[in-house]
């Protein structure tokens, strides 16, 4: 995926949109509900947009929706694709390359993961403070294009602290208390054994999953910052002695849904 590419998915879709969009949010496995909350909005299928990746998991919807969230242009990606779908990494953050040529001056990421940390529990939202990149490969491999970022992005700030405080100040107001942890991103689509759990646990992952970090770092070589959101679905293998399932996934999703969506509403207008 190039810059030229990246431009003709982008004119397609500012032909189309009706608000010029200052946000942009990806919504993880069962969290799709969100692009429902936006006023005059414009659905568009992930397969008419020119070089778009198409997202082939359940709980993930394929469509780009563009509205308004009070006076706030907002583009929502309703699923993503993944490198286990068989894409690059380079693929898979086409989308945010994109999002972030049509104008976004913050992104928000959204997943379902995993819980490590003890303290944590299913239905608990968690911001994403930092990450652990074990996927095995970097967006950024390859020849760089300066016209994207600087061939060397400094990305130790790509969650910064200001997003995360507001995001907290907006939980308080619904009586919402939000932790924060270190998101480990793997591979997958194999969920990962007790013994790679204890691992994940013992170099600092507080959460894991199997999305995001690319794109978080797509958005930090681009100079977006990111606010990422973890809604914890299940404790990972090890933790409890029962079998992991995705309809697990996208029914903690579903219960966690309303919730999101309400600090969603809160926290956009105000990045």
């Amino acid at each position: 995926m190039n810059y030229q590419q990246a431009e003709e998915a982008r004119q397609f879709l500012a032909e189309r949109l009706t608000a010029a969009p200052a946000v942009g949010v990806v919504l993880g496995s069962g969290l799709e509900g969100f692009a429902a909350a936006l006023s005059d909005r414009v659905e568009i299928s992930y397969s008419e947009i020119p070089h778009w990746p198409r997202s082939t998991i359940a709980g993930h919807a394929g469509r780009l929706v563009c509205g308004t969230l009070g006076e706030t242009g907002v583009v929502v990606l309703a699923g993503r694709s993944h490198l286990y779908e068989g894409y690059s990494a380079r693929e898979v953050t086409f989308p945010t390359r994109v999002l972030g040529r049509l104008g976004i001056h913050a992104l928000v990421l959204t997943n379902a993961a995993g819980g490590i940390n003890l303290a944590l529990r299913p239905g608990q939202l968690v911001l994403i403070c930092d990450h652990l990149n074990l996927q095995g490969t970097n967006p950024l491999v390859g020849e760089n294009d300066e016209r994207f970022g600087p061939r060397f992005p400094d990305i130790s700030e790509t969650y910064p602290a200001r997003l995360r405080e507001l995001a907290r100040a907006c939980g308080r107001e619904l009586d919402l208390e939000l932790a924060e942890g270190v998101y480990a991103a793997v591979c997958g689509p194999s969920y990962e054994t007790p013994a790679e759990i204890r691992y994940l646990r013992t170099i600092g992952a507080d959460m894991v999953g199997m999305s995001t970090v690319p794109e978080a770092i797509v958005a930090a070589h681009m100079g977006i910052p990111v606010l990422g959101i973890s809604s914890i679905s299940n404790m990972a293998a090890g933790i409890l002695p029962q079998k992991i399932s995705h309809e697990e996934v996208l029914e903690a999703g579903r219960r966690i849904r309303d919730t999101l969506i309400a600090l969603l509403e809160k926290v956009i207008p105000r990045l």
